[in-house]
């Protein structure tokens, strides 16, 4: 029994040493002898202090061995502790590894995870902790200490600081060509997004081919004499205009985009890659408060408050088309300042939509109504410094508070929305003059015709108000976090559905499409650092004039907040020149339908009053003379340097 007992004591022993040589050689001798010899195991299973020492100055010995640099001999030092001499040996013995003499640049370019062998261990290259898995234990990519921010999941895109030690030195386009030498992977994923780019411009071509194709289809079923023989039977539609249709809608483009760039990220990377990158690395929260606030900013009591409020500037000009058009386009937009720049837009192009655009006015000023809406409310969310993305991108990075944002961007934001205004208002003074006639004969058409169930005038209870008003204040409030505001959303849905008698019924689709163009540009849009922060860079060395110009043409062909967000990441930017970038950012945030978050609401809305669809071209063109003002009040008057 004692023996037995003592066998027992000597293989815990073996186990809390941790050598599995040493467990297998108590248990072989245990089934050939039962002698008792535990001084002899014990001595086997628990290493001296010279067994000890002598497997620290062979790790040592190893390790000096190796070509690697000092930071790197340290840091493996340092995690060789936690190891093994046998765990180091195979460890060292692998291809591939944080320590074989590769710089991070040269690991990221043999697409290889660059991985220590634990967490919490120092950097090979500068001696910094290293953390790289998150509280759940899923491990990253690239760590905080190559992203300067969160962890980054997926092997792509290489995190941008990674670059910076190979590239000194170098020109503009010599860091991009590097840069595409490095990873072909960055070239593929631009040329895409280009693509993307070049399908919104041709988006109207696609609305006119489907037409014609409708007609023609509608004309061949006329000359065959086809007749529905049931109920239920439907319609056969042509194939190629449904084709053409769903290839011209603005929303669905980023998104349909998506698919070519997923096999990219097979090609270069690894489906797992993109998993992790659409999973972990890309947020989604935007395109999901801008989905819920565009139903919320769209219920009636939120709209009818909204209408009441802008109702009293109306009444001053006589309530004419032109006194509401005016009114909606100077004060609704910097209304983005306070309750956010989508739900002003989607408030404005309500308002718009059913006080002017219903009236029919000219292709011209509908374009240029469109332009003037785009630009004012990019400018308009610039007088505070929490609610328009590309303003919250850098606020808290750089410390640039509410008077900050109003002494040197808000009233200047108001004063160019008031001169484009007006400078319109005269171009268009006759066509106004024709909507009061036309607005007159729908007046007296209407007295005589009851109105429809959505434009009753009914009085809608203050509680009724103030409830709505709570939904929409708990949304902007809560806008950072998805998973709130949503919860208060289906709040929302339920209350509408027991207030049925002072709401009107709301669609989804248009929200949800707004979403899904939102979150494709995202996805696109977030491989794009490679060659807009060398650009960004290499702007800021132009001088605070050239900055603003060239930073409102990039936003044209991206979100203005990742131009914001860019920015932010290049180190030592002089004050000047990050006023320059915001500046040039917001200013250029109504060129394009994707150079604002906010700008596909609108489109979404406004979209049904152009009989084939929105020209990309015209509306650049018609939002440069705005673009051109407010550049000219940012440029000109700055009061920071």
């Amino acid at each position: 029994m004692r023996t037995w007992f003592t066998a027992i004591i000597i293989c815990a022993c073996a186990v809390l040493a941790g050598s599995l040589q040493a467990q297998e050689e108590v248990v072989a001798e245990l089934t050939t002898s039962a002698e008792p010899a535990c001084s002899s195991h014990g001595a086997r299973a628990v290493p001296t202090v010279e067994e000890i020492r002598a497997e620290a100055e062979a790790k040592e010995a190893l390790i000096k061995g190796l070509n690697l640099s000092t930071h790197a001999q340290n840091a493996l030092m340092i995690a060789a502790e936690s190891m093994s001499l046998e765990a180091l040996q195979q460890y060292l013995a692998q291809e591939h590894h944080a320590y074989d003499g590769h710089t991070v640049l040269e690991h990221a370019a043999m697409k290889v995870k660059f991985s220590l062998p634990m967490t919490r261990k120092p950097c090979p290259e500068c001696g910094e902790i290293v953390y790289h898995a998150d509280p759940n234990g899923q491990l990253a990519a690239w760590t905080h200490h190559y992203t300067n921010g969160k962890l980054q999941y997926s092997r792509f895109p290489i995190p941008l600081q990674i670059y910076a030690k190979a590239e000194q030195g170098m020109g503009l386009w010599d860091k991009l060509v590097h840069r595409v030498q490095i990873d072909n992977f960055n070239l593929a994923a631009t040329i895409i997004f280009l693509l993307a780019i070049l399908h919104t411009f041709m988006a109207p071509m696609f609305q006119k081919w489907a037409h014609h194709m409708e007609k023609a289809h509608k004309q061949k079923l006329r000359d065959a004499k086809f007749r529905i023989l049931h109920p239920e039977q439907r319609m056969p539609v042509s194939f190629g205009s449904t084709l053409c249709h769903f290839l011209g809608e603005v929303e669905v483009v980023f998104g349909l985009w998506i698919i070519p760039f997923a096999f990219v990220c097979q090609h270069y990377y690894s489906m797992d890659d993109f998993l992790r990158y659409i999973d972990h690395d890309t947020s989604f929260t935007e395109p999901l408060f801008v989905a819920v606030i565009m139903v919320i900013a769209s219920s009636r009591p939120i709209y009818r408050l909204a209408e009441n409020t802008l109702k009293f500037a109306a009444s001053m000009g006589g309530s004419t088309p032109a006194a509401w058009w005016l009114s909606v386009l100077c004060i609704a937009p910097l209304l983005g300042s306070f309750i956010t720049e989508p739900a002003a837009m989607t408030l404005a192009a309500i308002l718009l939509a059913k006080k002017f655009y219903h009236l029919k006015p000219a292709p011209s000023l509908c374009y240029a109504t469109l332009a003037l809406l785009f630009v004012n409310v990019s400018v308009g969310g610039t007088l505070t410094h929490f609610a328009a993305p590309p303003i919250v991108m850098v606020a808290g990075k750089w410390n640039w508070d509410m008077a900050h944002m109003f002494i040197h961007f808000g009233w200047k934001a108001i004063v160019g929305i008031i001169i484009a205004n007006i400078i319109y208002f005269f171009i268009f003074t006759k066509e106004f003059k024709r909507l009061a006639e036309v607005q007159r004969a729908n007046s007296a058409f209407d007295s005589a015709v009851p109105t429809s169930w959505e434009d009753r005038q009914d009085v809608i209870p203050v509680w009724v108000y103030a409830v709505s008003i709570v939904f929409l204040v708990w949304t902007v409030y809560f806008a950072h976090h998805p998973a709130i505001f949503i919860g208060g959303f289906l709040f929302f849905l339920g209350f509408t559905m027991a207030t049925p008698q002072y709401q009107n019924a709301f669609s989804i689709k248009v929200p949800l499409l707004v979403a899904f163009f939102l979150a494709g540009l995202l996805i696109l849009g977030g491989v794009q650092g490679w060659w807009m922060q060398p650009v960004l860079q290499a702007l800021s060395e132009l001088g605070a004039t050239a900055t603003m110009g060239l930073a409102s043409i990039l936003t044209a062909f991206n979100d203005n907040a990742s131009v914001t967000f860019l920015s932010s990441t290049v180190p030592n930017l002089p004050e000047q020149i990050r006023y320059a970038i915001v500046a040039g950012a917001v200013t250029g945030g109504g060129l394009t339908v994707i150079a604002n978050a906010p700008n596909p609401a609108g489109q979404a809305i406004l979209g049904k009053y152009f009989k084939d669809g929105i020209s990309a071209l015209q509306l650049f063109l018609w939002a440069a003379l705005p673009t051109f003002i407010l550049f000219c009040l940012y440029n000109f008057i700055y009061f920071g340097n």
